[in-house]
């Protein structure tokens, strides 16, 4: 094994110690477990946070204008979400955590809709 893939190892497990210190004190936080589980480094939660931050702003900038239906917001998260991750399986974790709920909670009108 070369140093640097031993390097992204070690980085990754730090990332997931410190997520599984997050939830010692919380056991509940789904989202985090669930990034545990599929092995997603801290870069790539970064990209999904990213994600949700800009589709929030977008929900916002729609719901100012008038919009009820967010179905296009719906199927450009599907478009940007990574291969890794079940939209299914976020979008519950995510309101299960309290992360991005108005986002969320839209969202999830959605889930069983396809």
């Amino acid at each position: 094994m070369e140093n640097q893939e031993l390097l992204n190892k070690i980085r990754l497990l730090e990332y997931h110690q410190k997520l599984l210190l997050t939830m010692i004190n919380n056991p509940k936080q789904e989202f985090y477990r669930m990034i545990i589980e599929i092995g997603l480094s801290e870069q790539e939660v970064r990209e999904f946070m990213q994600i949700c931050d800009e589709l929030s702003i977008k929900m916002e900038e729609q719901k100012a204008e008038g919009f009820i239906n967010f179905q296009p917001l719906f199927t450009e998260f599907l478009y940007l979400l990574p291969e890794k991750l079940d939209y299914k399986e976020v979008i519950l974790a995510c309101s299960s955590q309290g992360l991005y709920l108005p986002l969320m909670s839209e969202l999830n009108k959605y889930i069983y809709a396809d």
